[in-house]
């Protein structure tokens, strides 16, 4: 049986998505209940590595068990031998072509930033603090160089064994709102794009803030992308800030 899982978890004690040895894992953890489910090794494959400590509200799954179980049951049975901080939300049948991560048309990431003086504890795992002054006309200005087809080399992690550097950001918006819970000012970085890099979403927003800070401008973002040169982008933003939102499909 093919099924697909949408997964919501909470990365800070998670050392990112992909299975290593000796630690704390999303895809380790899910491979570990699975195992017991199915009574055999299973392999479950996610549509993307996501950092560490960096948290997911729409990251998918797909897995092939051999023992017939309804949806319903097997979401019920892997959430009750899983913590807390990780939860499957929607199990589904799927098609035996179904891949979670090859069958895969577009990835959405969002980008938190608390801007103010004080940060809310109860944002503090899940968002970036930043209490400068941020120029949000900059940064959207800046934002608009990014979208297209790309070598992303300047801004992904030197050692990776991708064989292209190349993406298309569909959409990349840098948005403001006053949120409730923090009493304060809430920055919002969404980018959408066919595949996303190591380190690629956090890159870019660390860039976007060096120039809402006034530390960079258009002229050198624009030099980094067409260059590829990683001394040239800006400083990558910490992991607690991003967030995997949703992950399309045909």
């Amino acid at each position: 049986m093919f099924f697909k899982l949408t997964i919501q978890y909470d990365g800070t004690d998670f050392h990112g998505w992909q299975s290593q040895a000796e630690e704390r894992t999303v895809q380790g953890e899910l491979t570990r209940v699975l195992r017991l489910i199915e009574g055999r090794e299973v392999v479950v494959h996610g549509a993307g590595r996501t950092d560490a400590g960096a948290h997911a509200e729409g990251q998918v799954a797909s897995v092939t068990l051999q023992r017939e179980i309804t949806p319903e049951r097997l979401r019920a049975a892997i959430n009750g031998n899983l913590a807390r901080d990780v939860r499957i939300i929607k199990c589904e049948p799927a098609d035996d072509k179904f891949h979670a991560r090859y069958s895969a048309l577009e990835k959405s990431y969002v980008y938190r930033i608390v801007n103010a003086p004080v940060m809310s504890p109860f944002w503090a795992r899940y968002a970036h603090h930043d209490a400068r002054t941020l120029d949000l006309n900059r940064m959207r200005a800046c934002a608009r160089l990014f979208t297209g087809e790309h070598d992303w080399t300047a801004f992904s992690a030197a050692q990776s064994d991708v064989k292209s550097r190349v993406r298309i950001i569909t959409r990349l918006d840098v948005e403001e709102r006053f949120d409730e819970r923090a009493r304060a000012k809430m920055i919002e970085i969404r980018a959408s794009a066919d595949g996303f890099l190591r380190y690629m979403v956090r890159s870019i927003a660390g860039t976007l803030l060096s120039v809402g800070r006034g530390e960079m401008n258009e002229e050198i973002v624009e030099r980094a992308i067409e260059t590829g040169e990683r001394s040239l982008a800006g400083q990558t933003a910490p992991a607690c800030g991003l967030t995997l939102l949703e992950v399309r499909y045909p």
